[in-house]
């Protein structure tokens, strides 16, 4: 609340930050995505493997990057694609992990003002 001029108190208005609130269903599929990155390791595999060239790594270049074992690494991946933040393609004995783009659009609908401006 603020003042006005002759002592009054008049209401602050502020602008939303979004456009229009989440659907049920957008609720639901943003949960997922951010129940998936809430771990410390998918977060980081996550962050490794939408940092490499395309957006895609083999596993056997993001797996030395965390302190886990290759089965734990393999857990966590299967997170990430059930949430539909990654999809994975089989090339010999290699599993290479892609990110979907719209899963990115899905976090940033629910964290960045959709007036494109991101403040600090």
């Amino acid at each position: 609340m603020s003042k006005s001029v002759e002592g009054e108190v008049s209401p602050v208005r502020c602008s939303p930050l979004v456009r229009e609130p989440l659907t049920p269903e957008q609720s639901v599929q943003a949960a997922t995505v951010f129940k998936a990155l809430a771990d410390p390791v998918r977060l980081q595999l996550f962050s490794l493997i939408a940092s490499h060239d395309g957006g895609q790594a083999c596993v056997c270049d993001i797996a030395p990057a965390v302190d886990v074992s290759q089965p734990t690494v393999s857990h966590h991946l299967k997170v990430l694609r059930t949430a539909g933040l990654l999809e994975s393609e089989r090339r010999g004995s290699w599993v290479h992990y892609r990110v979907v783009p719209s899963a990115l659009e899905v976090v940033a609908a629910v964290v960045v003002p959709l007036t494109g401006a991101v403040s600090a």
